[in-house]
């Protein structure tokens, strides 16, 4: 039995702001057209995108801005915009779209990356942060009540139940990863922290600047390539002159899927100092060429991206502790090997394969099918390629 599934998300990856719950998005999504399924995405609109345009069989439809996309999606639902739909799935990025106030009896699946309890005071003002909690906290869990919630991590599904939540209508469905391409390309000579993410103020890119000011002295020749770009992009570059690291941290903006892999291959260390993770997608491709992190253990979802010790390193504390746990890496190679290999391996756990074939199980259960299935086929191409066009940054500040 085919489905129409419509998918509603505020970006898409090729959206200036895209990030990792895109690529989970799309690559389900993907996997799911691959199988015959009518599958489409409403997202935002942006500088130089199509409103509409088909790629790997998947409709996307964009309209409204960062926030006024929330408003379109609901007015198109109102009008049945979509046609007939078996499924909504609502991606909930800190709110969600409300698309159950207007579904009529269309069956509703709300998809969470994390809790944003932490990033509402960090990126927004005081009113706005605590408006933006409580739709979080208190709207959104009364509204969607009756629905089922896919959470990409044991983490998030906790903190989703300690919002009312009840676990029984959680199923969790980590990411997927793919394996990392043939390179020929080594590890630097010299020590290299790699950071891959959006350059914005709760990524806290800063404590690597830090880092790197503290452990230059310690590490000679030691570089720090910062792979993504945001529109906190300048304060990071005052950060990175201010600390007198400049010379040493390379700024490489936005890369193609064969640069941003041959990065990955020359570092000793992933650095990821962010204040919430889901997951942590740049973790699993950072292992699937042996290279370890390190990241604080309170984001969350990198307590099952990074098994500590083994894989990499979670740090309790502040910058300090972060600071001490990557000089411990760049001070021994022979640890590196070794959590480097235990990381690659364990990346074979963890395909776009089983992710779609367990969210598809999921859609399958939430529409009542009597066979709890619904088919899915591996996607066209080998991963979404996470890309973005240089863009005006500081009109997308909040």
């Amino acid at each position: 039995m085919s489905l129409r599934v419509l998918f509603l998300n505020w970006r898409d990856t090729r959206h200036p702001e895209g990030g990792g719950s895109e690529v989970y998005v799309e690559n389900v999504a993907r996997s799911l057209a691959a199988a015959g399924h009518d599958v489409t995405i409403f997202c935002a609109m942006y500088s130089g995108a199509e409103e509409r345009e088909t790629m790997d069989g998947v409709h996307f439809v964009r309209a409204g801005t960062k926030l006024s996309v929330y408003p379109e999606a609901v007015r198109r639902l109102r009008r049945r915009e979509f046609g007939h739909l078996d499924v909504i799935v609502d991606v909930q990025n800190g709110i969600p779209f409300m698309s159950r106030a207007v579904a009529g009896g269309t069956p509703v699946v709300v998809l969470v990356h994390h809790v944003h309890r932490e990033q509402w005071p960090v990126v927004y003002d005081r009113v706005r942060a605590r408006v933006g909690w409580w739709i979080e906290s208190q709207v959104a869990p009364r509204l969607y009540r009756d629905c089922t919630y896919v959470a990409v991590s044991d983490r998030t599904a906790t903190e989703l139940t300690e919002l009312g939540v009840h676990d029984t209508r959680i199923t969790v469905i980590h990411n997927g990863i793919e394996q990392a391409p043939g390179l020929d390309v080594e590890r630097a000579e010299h020590p290299h922290i790699v950071v891959v993410g959006r350059l914005v103020p709760h990524k806290r890119v800063e404590h690597v600047l830090r880092a790197a000011a503290a452990l230059r002295g310690r590490h000679p020749g030691l570089r720090v390539s910062i792979v993504g770009d945001g529109w906190w992009s300048g304060r990071l570059r005052r950060v990175a002159q201010t600390l007198g690291v400049d010379d040493v941290v390379d700024f490489r903006g936005f890369v193609d899927e064969k640069t941003k892999h041959e990065i990955y291959r020359s570092a000793w260390v992933l650095a990821l100092p962010s204040l919430k993770e889901g997951w942590g997608i740049v973790v699993m491709e950072a292992a699937t060429h042996a290279v370890p992190a390190v990241a604080y253990r309170a984001a969350g979802g990198v307590t099952e991206s990074i098994v500590d010790g083994e894989t990499g390193l979670l740090v309790d504390g502040e910058v300090s502790d972060f600071t001490r746990a990557i000089d411990s890496l760049l001070r021994d190679e022979v640890t590196i090997d070794q959590m480097g290999a235990a990381a690659r391996e364990r990346t074979e756990r963890f395909t776009w394969a089983a992710t779609a074939e367990a969210f598809a199980d999921v859609l399958a259960r939430a529409t009542g099918q009597t066979t709890p299935h619904v088919s899915v086929a591996p996607a066209p191409s080998g991963h979404v390629e996470h890309h973005m066009p240089a863009e005006q940054w500081d009109q997308l500040s909040p």
